[in-house]
């Protein structure tokens, strides 16, 4: 039986209020921003929508909108991040699942070494890593190139012990009848594991994505060509006034364009997010 309890009852709703306020505040402010006009601003934050309404979102997303003197490719940047958190998330994937899969199910003289030599990894910060990384794909000629953007960020030691940890619980009875089956390598993989796998690769889909749609130290590092700029890095470059008023509207608008891809896939993949973060945990 359990206890009623109103006190904690009532605490519990006022922490999740109070959480929910202070996620949900920044986002209100950012909206009504929009809808107002620059010069506003000086004078403090207004709480409430302006005049403006939705013109602000209509001149960036025709690409009239400019800042600097140069134009500002919003559809373009957007385009850019889609193509590097989709070619970070698959890479990460498919690697991952592959490496896991080698090292459960595979017998071969040094698998645990290579596994924990990839887990080791998780002890070196992005910092500590990123020089060397940025001298391989200079070498490499990787400079302003969706190669470039995507290839070194694909590898994920994350994802790698996840999998790994859900194929160690794949009872050994099912292997052996898949084998007695006829089933081979690939088409245990393929037919068996995979499908096992949904949850798993559901959940990791959306942590990848939106990392790989918030970066922003690695990209503004190798490129340096507008053609290869990120939604990130469009916003960075729209505060960069040297002389002028920082276009506020425009600014909390391109926010609010780059926050709708993450909350679209945390929202379309959410069931199977969370069964697969349960099922991880078991």
């Amino acid at each position: 039986m359990v206890e009623r309890r109103p006190l904690f009852t009532l605490f519990c709703h006022m922490v999740l209020v109070l959480g929910i306020v202070s996620i949900a505040l920044p986002v209100w402010i950012a909206l009504v921003a929009t809808t107002h006009e620059n010069t506003e601003f000086a004078t403090g934050t207004p709480l409430w929508f302006g005049d403006l309404g939705l013109s602000v979102f209509r001149e960036l997303l025709s690409n009239e909108s400019t800042f600097n003197n140069s134009a500002l490719p919003i559809t373009h940047m957007l385009t850019n991040s889609l193509i590097m958190a989709l070619c970070i998330t698959l890479g990460k994937l498919t690697i991952s699942i592959m490496s896991a899969y080698a090292v459960v199910f595979f017998r071969f003289r040094g698998r645990m070494v290579a596994f924990w030599m990839i887990f080791f990894t998780l002890m070196l910060p992005v910092e500590v890593r990123i020089m060397p990384t940025f001298e391989v794909i200079t070498n490499l000629n990787m400079l302003n190139s969706f190669y470039g953007l995507t290839i070194p960020l694909i590898a994920s030691a994350t994802a790698t012990f996840l999998f790994r940890q859900f194929f160690m619980t794949v009872p050994n009875e099912l292997v052996e009848a898949a084998r007695i089956d006829g089933a081979g390598p690939v088409k245990f993989f393929f037919d068996i594991l995979l499908p096992l796998s949904r949850t798993n690769i559901a959940a990791l889909f959306v942590i990848t994505f939106i990392y790989g749609w918030n970066q922003y130290l690695w990209p503004l590092l190798i490129t340096t060509d507008v053609q290869y700029y990120t939604i990130v890095m469009g916003i960075k470059q729209m505060l960069g006034v040297v002389d002028g008023v920082i276009e506020w509207n425009k600014i909390m608008a391109t926010t609010i364009i780059a926050m709708l891809p993450p909350v679209i896939v945390v929202i379309g993949m959410q069931k199977a997010f969370v069964k697969g973060l349960v099922d991880s945990e078991k």
